[in-house]
């Protein structure tokens, strides 16, 4: 387990990871070091048709870093919780493929991108989403509720990580599948970048 950070620092993280996605509501830009939208889906490996069934408003806003639905796609029927779901494009993807009988929930500490994301979600077909604002790293549901909790890009921009990981563990089922695309460091990060807050919100 790894030393908690102070709670003073903790919070400005987490009101920088805030700031760094209410700009992303508004316009992904050049935000990122990463291709991002329609191209990094793409590139990805999410299908077309998935694509084209969402918003492009949602599909420009995608930041994700992997594609979780290469290494374990929800089965028709599943409930399924995205843990930082941004702007709903996994969330709105999942919805197609769990069908009518699952469910897909999706929680983010960022306002601005769940609404977004809510929009979308009234004007499909798609009634089997719930979006809520909420923190990783203290989930509002019951133990057990989730056959599938996946997270794509957010668990490196959570300051207690170690809690993140309990909860996605809490919430799933006996024998549920908990699958990660994120950023993987392999090397000593400077300490000029551990200080810095867009290197932590980016």
């Amino acid at each position: 387990m790894n030393e908690p950070l102070p709670t003073a620092r903790a919070n400005e993280l987490r009101d920088a990871v805030r700031e760094k996605y209410r700009d992303v509501s508004r316009d992904p830009g050049e935000r990122f070091p990463y291709p991002v939208g329609r191209e990094s889906a793409l590139g990805l490996g999410y299908e077309a048709a998935w694509l084209d069934a969402v918003p492009a408003s949602i599909v420009d806003r995608f930041v994700g870093v992997g594609n979780p639905f290469r290494v374990d796609p929800p089965a028709p029927g599943d409930h399924v919780l995205d843990l930082g779901c941004g702007s709903g494009l996994d969330v709105l993807v999942a919805a197609q493929l769990v069908g009518a009988q699952g469910r897909v929930v999706g929680v983010d500490l960022t306002p601005e991108m769940i609404e977004g994301a809510e929009l979308a979600a009234e004007d499909g077909s798609l009634g089997n989403i719930d979006l809520q604002v909420g923190d990783v790293e203290t989930l509002p549901f019951e133990d057990g509720g989730f056959d599938l909790v996946f997270s794509n890009g957010v668990l490196n921009l959570v300051p207690d990580k170690d809690a993140a990981f309990r909860e996605a563990w809490r919430v799933l089922k006996p024998g549920g599948r908990f699958v990660i695309a994120d950023l993987l460091v392999t090397e000593t990060v400077p300490q000029i970048l551990l200080e810095s807050l867009d290197a932590w919100s980016t």
